[in-house]
């Protein structure tokens, strides 16, 4: 008995087969009464040809035995002698014709034109309706063969051909056994069953059943089961048979059983359980015979079928009371919903109201503070000390030279050095920054636009023409500094940094609001109004050679809390301030009560420590502008949990003009809706909500008692239909074999030879 093992034939051999199939021309007989049409390909025993019946014209395929040294031809007729036994069965390939005393000998059977469900299955895993439907077919198939005392053997989708109807018949039974027959058989690997893969075991029908599995699997998955690259490659390594074998039946029970078909979409819990229990490594563990894995099958959908039946059991309950709670709900609802409409239509009137004051106001005082700036940038007296103190031959001025280059080779500005401290002390302390300073302080503490009105209490600083604070008020520690890198130095939208100067002559031209920044000296959320100092008044006269000269910038640190201040009747009414500006920082939230509530809560948290806030969005209703829809408080909301906001936006306007999109300050006047609704109608919700859950929770613990009551009746139901099935159908296919002739003992599928597609 010839025990040399099949060679693997996967899809490089296919390629091949297709390579060669091109140079073909004739086949090696010609068969009165056909016409050859194209080479298939060539398997372990020969090659595979399409033909047309002359008289019929129908097509065949023609698989001619040319491979004959060395070859038992007695086994060679085994498949031959199945697919006879199996005639006019629908669910196998038809046996047509024999040629045995023909040279070469040949077979001939049906034509398959859609290919093999290997082939489908290569185009991706089918869907699972599909799927099951394929195997069911393939089951019959098996059932009838079983029943004609015929066991394939080697079953795997390679063997499995489609009609032109798309339905599975079953092919190549060069493996099979007939009941009686006692010889063993081995199958192809990962498809066979571990105790078939064994040169004395007998055929038994759960090898079919195992076979039945993994080829579900596969048509799921991909892949069969246990199947790894790793896997093939032992596999592969191993020349000896019987190695080979025990290499793959210890792989197969001690691997943990495949989980994979149970991630696939659409696979229920049944039909997860029946591929378990078919690709069960003990055989006792597994469906008997194929008859049972059909009983297993109609058991599911008979549940499935049921599935219809029950959501109606349980949505009835649902729907009736559904129509009782909707009349008790007509009326009450009618009027709650007037009352909301009404309340929030009020509260959006208030906020509108609210929103727009608030930003006139604001606008107000932001020009306030620009017209005063202005005027002092005007000043005589500080014109002509900036312009005595920016003297070249001047000792002030060398000062500032000597800070401005120490600074620049600074390598760290965050932690300078002794020698730039002691220099900057040096300039801080000069006579002449003093005289400065003294001035300075004698013109910002005079109030220039109202005779009885008191100056500003906000800081005032005075910035050389390279942005080095020579004066400020209160004076702090920080004179002696660079600042040319702040906007309101540049007039650029966003800080550069601390490390960069702007270009020359990058530098304010008019009366400019900074962006945002925290103060060095306070750690406060600042902004800055800053104007331009030059030595004399510009005017629209002035030539580019006759242009004025700047020299430095006057600024009024402004904390953005001080814009607007405002808290409704309630908590959840309030407003807040956002820059809309373009800058990194667009969205900013520069003032909200909340953040000062934080402050008070945690005092040991500075305003230094608290995250930025940041609105993404402000979205207006087109018919009611500056209502916002969608509005998000970013301070108030966490994350992923939005409140529901009254919110009305208005912008704020400078010097009496509307602002241009996305260059100004916003007003957000936002209420909370839960908070701001009323306790009445809250109280009236929460009591038909209570009602509701009342009665939803009977509802439920009647339909939960109905549902454990019919899913025990009917699990009850269909296992004593699946031990029925199993106890009335006999697995009379044991008994002792010997080794296969020539065992397909490969890790991957093999081409098919009868009845390939074209």
């Amino acid at each position: 008995m010839n025990s040399d093992v099949t060679e693997a034939q996967g899809g490089d051999e296919r390629r091949r087969a297709r390579e060669i199939s091109a140079h073909r021309e004739r086949p090696p007989l010609e068969i009165p009464g056909y016409r050859p049409v194209k080479y298939l390909g060539m398997g372990a025993y020969g090659e595979v040809w399409v033909a047309e019946e002359e008289n019929t014209q129908r097509r065949v395929a023609i698989k001619f035995y040319t491979h004959r040294g060395g070859l038992d031809w007695s086994l060679l007729s085994r498949e031959v002698e199945k697919l006879a036994f199996l005639f006019a069965d629908r669910y196998v390939v038809q046996l047509l014709n024999v040629g045995w005393q023909a040279d070469p000998p040949y077979y001939i059977m049906e034509y398959m034109e859609r290919g093999s469900l290997a082939e489908r299955i290569e185009q991706g895993p089918l869907p699972v309706a599909e799927a099951v439907d394929l195997f069911r077919y393939v089951a019959i198939g098996l059932v009838h063969a079983h029943g004609k005392g015929v066991l394939h053997c080697d079953l795997k989708p390679a063997n499995i051909l489609l009609d032109q109807d798309g339905k599975p018949r079953l092919a190549d039974f060069g493996q099979s056994r007939l009941s009686h027959d006692q010889t063993p058989a081995l199958g192809t690997l990962f498809y066979m069953a571990p105790e078939q893969a064994s040169l004395t075991e007998a055929p038994n029908a759960r090898w079919d059943v195992y076979a039945l599995g993994a080829v579900l699997y596969c048509m799921l998955t991909g892949r069969p089961p246990h199947w790894s690259e790793e896997s093939v490659r032992v596999l592969q390594a191993t020349d000896d048979l019987k190695k080979r074998l025990s290499l793959y039946r210890r792989m197969i029970r001690r691997d943990p059983m495949p989980l994979v078909h149970r991630k696939v979409r659409g696979v229920d819990r049944q039909l997860a359980e029946i591929i378990d229990r078919v690709l069960a490594p003990a055989p006792e563990n597994r469906y008997p015979n194929v008859q049972a894995v059909l009983g297993a099958l109609d058991a599911r959908e008979k549940r499935r079928s049921r599935r219809p039946v029950m959501l109606l059991g349980a949505i009835g309950p649902v729907l009736l009371l559904a129509v009782v709670t909707w009349f008790a709900w007509q009326g009450f609802g009618a009027a709650v919903s007037r009352t909301d409409h009404a309340l929030t239509a009020r509260s959006l009137q208030t906020n509108e109201f609210l929103a727009n004051n608030l930003a006139r106001l604001a606008g107000f005082e932001l020009d306030r503070r620009l017209q005063r700036i202005s005027f002092l940038a005007r000043a005589p007296d500080l014109r002509e000390a900036l312009l005595e103190a920016s003297k070249p031959d001047s000792e002030m001025s060398r000062l500032i030279d000597q800070l401005d280059a120490l600074e620049k080779k600074e390598a760290n500005p965050k932690r300078p050095s002794p020698q730039y401290e002691q220099l900057r002390a040096a300039f801080q302390n000069h006579e002449q920054r003093k005289r400065l300073q003294k001035m300075f302080t004698e013109r910002v503490t005079r109030h220039p636009l109202k005779a009885n009105a008191t100056a500003d209490n906000y800081d005032y600083f005075l910035n050389d023409a390279r942005g080095i604070q020579v004066a400020r008020q209160p004076e702090q520690p920080i004179i002696g500094r660079n600042y040319a890198w702040r906007t309101y130095f540049t007039g650029r939208s966003d800080d550069m940094k601390s490390s960069e100067r702007p270009e020359p002559g990058e530098h304010i031209t008019e009366a400019h609001i900074s962006a945002p920044y925290r103060s060095q000296a306070t750690n406060e959320w600042m902004v800055a109004i800053s104007a331009p100092i030059y030595d004399r008044t510009p005017s629209s006269s002035d030539t580019e050679k006759d242009e004025p000269k700047f020299l430095g910038i006057i600024a009024l640190m402004v904390p953005v809390g001080d814009f607007i201040r405002f808290e409704g009747e309630s908590a959840s009414q309030f407003a807040t301030l956002i820059d809309w500006r373009d800058s990194k920082r667009h969205g900013l939230v520069l003032q909200h009560p909340k953040l000062e509530e934080l402050l008070k809560k945690y005092p040991k948290v500075s305003e230094k420590n608290l995250p930025e806030f940041t609105v993404q969005k402000l979205e207006a209703m087109p018919d009611h502008p500056g209502r916002l829809v969608d509005y998000h408080d970013p301070v108030v909301d966490k994350p992923g949990v939005r409140r529901r906001w009254l919110a009305q936006m208005a912008s704020i306007p400078i010097d009496g003009q509307k602002p241009e999109p996305n260059k100004h300050f916003v007003v957000v006047v936002q209420e909370n809706y839960q908070g701001s609704i009323g306790a009445t109608l809250a109280r009236l919700k929460q009591n038909l909500v209570d009602n509701g859950i009342i009665a939803l929770a009977i509802i439920v613990i009647v339909m939960i008692g109905l549902w454990t009551l019919a899913i025990r009746m009917f699990r009850g139901d269909t296992a004593e239909q699946i031990e029925q099935t199993e106890a009335s159908t006999i697995d009379s296919t044991t008994g002792s074999v010997g080794p296969s002739p020539t065992p397909s003992a490969t890790p991957m599928a093999t081409p098919t030879e009868g009845g390939i597609r074209d």
